[in-house]
Formats: C-alpha cells, sequence, structure tokens
C-alpha cells in the first residue's frame, strides 16, 4: 500500500476518526522495528481498526480505488493473461476482464515500475488496465490462493495414479523445455517445479497422501533401490527423445528427486549460435591451438559444457583423432572417441589412458583436483590440445584458482594459452517484447561501461526491449538462453607476469591492455543488439 508520506497519512486517517491517536503510535512504533513495512499494512496487520473502513479511507487520501478482494473475486482464468510468477513479483492481483478492461489490485502504488510492468503485459493483450489498491496480505492471501487451485486444476488433469501423475509431469516439462524438474517434499504436499531458462518455476502440489507412491514410481524408473533412503543416481531411458539422469537425497519430509531432462542426439549448436562473438580471428586465436590447455569457467549451471562441445565440433575433422572424458556423456558427437566416467573409473584414471590412445585433442570434463591440473597440463606440454572447464567467476580467476590447486606458474604460463568465462542470460521472446527508449538510468550505466572498460559502444538510433510475455514464452517474457562472454588470450606479456607471481588485479590491468574485455561488455553488446536486456543483465550480474 502506497503510504510513503507516513505522517500525512497518520494524521489523515486520525482526522477521518478510522484510528485514534494511540492506535497510530502502536503502528508507528511497530514500523521502526520494520523500516519497510507500509503504514497502512501495519494498521491492518495489527487488527487496530475495521479494514474496510481502513481501506476506504486510504482510497479517498490517495485518489485510488480500493478492493478488499477475495479468491472467489477472481473471474479470470489463473494464467490466461499474466503468468502468477509475474503477478507475485509485481504484488498484483488481475481479478476481472471486462468491456476491453483488465481489473488489477496492487499493494504498492508508489511502485511504478511494477504498475508499468503490469500494464504493458496487458497493453501487449489488447486490454486497459484498472488499476485498485489493497493491503499487501491481501495479495499475498490471494496469489496464495490461486496457486493452490492452479496445483489442484493441474493435479486433476494429470490422474490419480503415480504412473500417471509422474508420466504427466515428465511430459509437461519436455513440452515447455524444462532442464530440470523438482519434486520436493514438504511439510503438508509434494510440491513440483520446472526449471527453464534457469528460473525455477513452481507447476503443481501433489498431496501429502500421494507422495510415497509417486517416489516409489520415481525410484522404479529410474531403476533405484526402492528400500534405500539414501543418496542415490539413476537413470531414465523409456522416453525415446531424452536420457534424464535423475538424483534422489533424504531430506526432513521425505526424499526430494531433481531430474536433469536431456535430449537425446541433440545437435550442438555452432559457436556463433551460443552468442560468442562472431569474430573468426578471435576463434581461430582463441581455440585453434596445439601444445597447450583451454579452460571454460563460469559457475554450475551456465553452459560451460554446451560452449565445450561447439568448440570441439568447430574443431572436429577426419584428420584429428579427438577423445572426450565426461561425466556423464550428455551429446553423442559423431566422429569423437567419447569415455564416460563411472563408479569404477576416475577423470584421472581415465586421462591416463587416454594419453596412451594417440590423441591429437583432449576434452576433460571438469578440472577437479591439483592431480587432475597436473595431468591435463602435462598433456599440453607434450604435443595435445586440452579443453576443460573449473569453477572460477571469471577468465582471470582460472589463474588464481589454479595456483590455489598446487599448479605452478610456470606450468600455468607455459601451457594455459586461453580462459574463457561465460554467463547466461534469457534471450527477450521474439514474439512479444515491447520496443521503448532506453532510460537514463540505463544510459548513464552504459555509459559507466564505457569509462570503465575503454570501449565506446555506438548508441546511435539504439533503442531496447521490454520482456512482456505471450503464449509462446509462457508468459515469461523470455524465450531460451544466449551466452555472454570474456576471453583472455595468453600473450607474452601475460605470461612474464604469471611466471613472477603477479596478483590478480596486475595480471587484469595488463590484459584491458590488449584484446581482453570483462563480461559485462559482451553482457551490453546484447542488450544493444536487442537479445537480451539491462533487467535481466541485473538479474544475473547485479549490475546497479
Amino acid at each position: 500500500m502506497d503510504v510513503n508520506r507516513r505522517q500525512p497519512i497518520g494524521i489523515e486517517l486520525v482526522k477521518r476518526g478510522v484510528v485514534s491517536q494511540a492506535e497510530i503510535k502502536t503502528a508507528l512504533d511497530y514500523q521502526k522495528q520494520h523500516p519497510d513495512a507500509k503504514l497502512g499494512d501495519i494498521i491492518h496487520d495489527l487488527k487496530l481498526c475495521d479494514e474496510r473502513k481502513l481501506l476506504a479511507a486510504i482510497g479517498e487520501i490517495f485518489g485510488e480505488k480500493t478492493m478488499l478482494i477475495h479468491p472467489h473475486d477472481i473471474k479470470v482464468q489463473i494464467d490466461e493473461f499474466i503468468s502468477p510468477d509475474t503477478l507475485k513479483q509485481n504484488s498484483a492481483v488481475l481479478f476481472d476482464v471486462e468491456d476491453g478492461k483488465a481489473k488489477v489490485c496492487f499493494a504498492d502504488t508508489a511502485n511504478r515500475k511494477a504498475i508499468d510492468t503490469i500494464r504493458l503485459l496487458l497493453l501487449n493483450r489488447g486490454l486497459v488496465m484498472d488499476k485498485y489498491i489493497t493491503f499487501k496480505s491481501n495479495i499475498t492471501e490471494v496469489l496464495n490462493s490461486m496457486a493452490i487451485r492452479a496445483a489442484e486444476n493441474f493435479g486433476n488433469g494429470i490422474g490419480s495414479d503415480a504412473t500417471t501423475i509422474v508420466d504427466s509431469i515428465i511430459k509437461n516439462g519436455m513440452e515447455k523445455r524444462a532442464s530440470d524438474i523438482h519434486f520436493e517434499p514438504m511439510e503438508n504436499k509434494l510440491r513440483v517445479r520446472f526449471r527453464i531458462d534457469g528460473e525455477l518455476f513452481e507447476i503443481a502440489e501433489i498431496s501429502k497422501d500421494k507422495q510415497t507412491q509417486v517416489i516409489g514410481r520415481l525410484k522404479a524408473i529410474s531403476n533405484m533401490h526402492q528400500e534405500k533412503q539414501e543418496a542415490q543416481d539413476g537413470r531414465i531411458t523409456m522416453y525415446p527423445d531424452y536420457n534424464i539422469r535423475v538424483s534422489s537425497q533424504k531430506n526432513i519430509y521425505g526424499e526430494k528427486f531433481v531430474l536433469r531432462l536431456l535430449k537425446r542426439n541433440a545437435n550442438v549448436r555452432e559457436i556463433f549460435e551460443l552468442g560468442f562473438p562472431r569474430n573468426e580471428e578471435l576463434v581461430k586465436n582463441s581455440f585453434d591451438k596445439k601444445n597447450s590447455v583451454t579452460i571454460m569457467a563460469a559457475p554450475t549451471g551456465e553452459g560451460k559444457t554446451t560452449t565445450l562441445y561447439s568448440i570441439v565440433q568447430y574443431l572436429n575433422s577426419p584428420e584429428i583423432n579427438i577423445t572426450t572424458i565426461e561425466d556423464p556423456v550428455e551429446i553423442r558427437i559423431p566422429g569423437l572417441n567419447q569415455v564416460e566416467v563411472d563408479a569404477k573409473t576416475s577423470f584421472i584414471d581415465s586421462l591416463r589412458t587416454v594419453l596412451r590412445q594417440d590423441p591429437d585433442i583432449i576434452l576433460v570434463g571438469e578440472i577437479r583436483d591439483k592431480e587432475t591440473a597436473e595431468i591435463a597440463m602435462q598433456a599440453g606440454q607434450t604435443g595435445h590440445y586440452v579443453l576443460s572447464t573449473i569453477h572460477t567467476i571469471d577468465a582471470i580467476e582460472v589463474i588464481t584458482r589454479l595456483r590455489k590447486m598446487g599448479v605452478s606458474n610456470y606450468d600455468i604460463s607455459s601451457t594455459v594459452a586461453t580462459t574463457v568465462s561465460q554467463r547466461l542470460v534469457r534471450r527477450l521472446c521474439k514474439h512479444c517484447a515491447r520496443e521503448r527508449e532506453f532510460t537514463q538510468k540505463e544510459l548513464d550505466f552504459i555509459h559507466s561501461v564505457e569509462e570503465k572498460s575503454n570501449v565506446k559502444f555506438n548508441l546511435e538510433g539504439k533503442r531496447t526491449y521490454d520482456a512482456v510475455g505471450c503464449k509462446e514464452c509462457n508468459n515469461i517474457g523470455y524465450m531460451e538462453r544466449i551466452g555472454i562472454f570474456e576471453v583472455l588470450v595468453l600473450d607474452d606479456a601475460l605470461r612474464e607476469l604469471i611466471t613472477n607471481d603477479a596478483s590478480t588485479f596486475q595480471i587484469k590491468e595488463q590484459a584491458m591492455k590488449g584484446s581482453y574485455r570483462p563480461l559485462i561488455v559482451d553482457g551490453v553488446s546484447k542488450v544493444l543488439s536487442g537479445e537480451t536486456n539491462l533487467d535481466e543483465l541485473d538479474r544475473k550480474m547485479r549490475i546497479y
């Protein structure tokens, strides 16, 4: 509720006889302990007066229409116009659509961004927004009720037996492009969530009395032990187009399952399709190497392996022997010798064996420890080209990470040729993205990137886009993801610094004199090309 003018709203409510001076003092004392809470919401939550009189008075003071909304007031399909997640993010409830007008209740009329977001979504559907205000707790209560109703509707559509429930959820995940499906035991329910383009969305709640049967079915089709409740790994192979990896772990309310959906025989995307800068010379200088190591760096789930596959595909030819060591093999690529690590073998054992197989290029899924790192370095020093991944925040931190593993500065400087860092950001849905001018805040940020990174963007005629949401993108506003990259190619000056144990700051300072530019530069370039927006960059990288 918009009551930013705290003292005036209190005085106005006292004048109207809605609350007394003593009750206002009680609310203000509470607000000192909860500074983010609005005064009107505090008075309501503390039940200091009649809620209808309070809401009506606030509406008069701010010149807004009011409505104390109840679940039975919702006259529209739950996700027909705006997704529940978007409503929750913006503390709003769409409760009716009539004669081209969409009636929406907000919790905070001072939040112009939330109001504009909902207005844009509705305009995209040809609807004019009719705005109302209510209490924040009222919005929360109704949104929770909507979520339960959505779960019940989904449950009614997937059947009552465990086999049908599990099968329907998995197939629904495939249809919605989910990369992961989470079955999560809660105190009074079994929650189901999909990860789509890196974000988790709750899609169903299964009643607690069906939890045992659903978990039992998941274990059966994953080839897991039914009686065992410790952590297990399994696979589901009953769906022709998918290889599904399954992981289970016990929590206080049961066993949680996560299903990773991997398409069988998926095509490896060309490196430029992933978002890598469209520069053939950069690709050649970065990856067409011998006697060296290239390392991809990023947190878990940011697409390192996918990029490595694309690099291998770029380098693949009949004259080259390429061997990969993976845990597990996610995509089968014709012409490659792909080795899958299992419980009986490790990366280190497999790598030692591969070195006796006359390889030209070796892909090691991940450098996890000193021993793997040292063998990878030795392979790079003895005529092979090694590609691998490591968990660090950026391309320069790869050097620090290898140092901490115990790899010598000499081995790093003489063997590592390129380090690449990446993040995945969501692409704007091309069906519903709405074009607009950049705000002054956005332009100021872009100029600050120019100044800090010694680059110049061409802003002439450039516009940006808001994520709106439509049926094509499940009302999210984004569809699929694209990589943003930074590339560090080690030259003689950088090698000398590393050999001399230079700090990360010194290495970055020298790198900036060459071709290296931080992730945010490629991110802004993707914004200016209309592939994503600064809101998405901020969500991913906290740029503001």
